[in-house]
């Protein structure tokens, strides 16, 4: 995939990009950023679709309790390859 200026692309160029509703566990393999707290479950509302470091990516969305409520608005900067999907039973 061609990247822009200095590496950058646009998260819409992506492949395997996340999309609203998905739900990942965010922990150290997404972020630096996150590797002191314990991982948290992440629903996508959105992804920022401006140019970022190609394998990066802005998303808002909500992390959730045990349950799978909401808790707490966020907006994160993470790898793609350290996003891991929640397995839900049903």
């Amino acid at each position: 995939m061609p990247a822009g200026p200095h590496g950058r692309t646009s998260a819409r160029q992506q492949p395997g990009s996340p999309r609203p509703g998905d739900e990942f566990w965010i922990g150290r393999d997404a972020s630096v950023q996150f590797a002191r707290q314990p991982r948290f479950v992440f629903r996508v509302i959105s992804v920022c679709p401006k140019p970022t470091y190609q394998g990066w990516v802005w998303l808002t969305g909500y992390q959730l309790d045990e349950l799978g409520n909401a808790v707490d608005k966020r907006e994160v900067f993470v790898r793609l390859a350290g996003l891991r999907a929640v397995r839900r039973s049903t």
